[in-house]
């Protein structure tokens, strides 16, 4: 199998359909048809369901886009990586990021890189941690920004200083006695929503209080949790970071105390690999900006 096989049946499965990803490719719908179906003989597997109109994947077709995934990321990396040698800041910086690090971090440190380097573009990809860092090592992306523990055997990392767990809710709920703080055991009965790498602690300090959480939903996606809070689910566990993410002003924010909770962003990269002259201005950017306070 060749890269261009591999681009190509990586677009048609990004796209969902031939005739738009002939169209990313810049080649006609039956020329690219006829290529898929040339992969398929070869391999001796069927890659895609017949029959519907958006492409479905059979099982040989999920696990060749996986592989296809990671072959290319470190294909396209390794091409920046030797072309980037000696030349200029160019190119393009590729980020993986959470939702809230990346809502906090990256306006201000893209706004100044671009504004010094204005050749350089960005592509950013969103997920949750353990994704971002799966990206990383297959060398989709090059700077990684999560919550996620990164190894220090694997990655060089940058960590930040703690940052206390919020709770948001609908003014009307009227969830704590204190205007800017909520005590935990204010919320026995109260309906809570809580990305999963906090719940086993959440849970765990609940019951020290002497009662087991109301846990309605557990969503690691913080832009869907706001959305829950707003149409009245119940409220939602966040970091203070996320507070940037808020335009209604019918929801509030209360920190979490007795106990508090807190979390911490990592910005990685791989410890044994040479980031493009565009990263490595970047992360350069962001020590001036936040400090080398935390690097590891």
């Amino acid at each position: 199998m060749e890269i261009k096989d591999m681009r190509a049946f990586y677009a048609i499965v990004e796209e969902g359909n031939i005739s738009h990803a002939a169209q990313r490719l810049d080649i006609a719908q039956p020329a690219l048809s006829r290529q898929m179906k040339r992969m398929e003989i070869a391999l001796g597997v069927q890659l895609f369901e017949r029959g519907s109109r958006r492409i479905r994947l059979t099982d040989a077709g999920r696990v060749l886009y996986s592989r296809v995934e990671n072959i290319l990321g470190m294909v396209d990396g390794t091409v920046r990586e030797i072309t980037e040698i000696g030349s200029g800041v160019a190119g393009t910086v590729r980020i993986g990021t959470i939702t809230t690090s990346g809502a906090m971090l990256l306006p201000e440190l893209l706004a100044e890189f671009h504004r010094r380097y204005p050749q350089v573009d960005f592509q950013i990809w969103e997920a949750d941690g353990a994704r971002i860092l799966e990206l990383l090592d297959n060398r989709v992306v090059e700077i990684a920004i999560t919550r996620t523990q990164a190894d220090p055997k694997v990655y060089d990392s940058i960590v930040l200083s703690n940052e206390p767990l919020m709770l948001i809710a609908n003014r009307e709920q009227g969830i704590g006695e204190a205007e800017d703080r909520v005590r935990m055991a204010e919320l026995e009965g109260k309906p809570i929503i809580i990305p999963l790498r906090w719940q086993s602690n959440f849970i765990a300090n609940c019951r020290r209080q002497g009662f087991e959480p109301k846990i309605v939903c557990v969503s690691d996606s913080i832009v869907q949790d706001i959305l829950l809070v707003k149409m009245g689910m119940g409220s939602a566990v966040m970091p203070v970071s996320s507070m940037t993410l808020l335009t209604d002003g019918n929801l509030i924010c209360k920190r979490l105390v007795e106990p508090e909770m807190s979390t911490h962003t990592v910005i990685a990269w791989l410890r044994n690999r040479s980031l493009s002259t565009g990263s490595r201005h970047l992360l350069k950017i962001f020590r001036e900006i936040h400090g080398r306070k935390g690097e590891a």
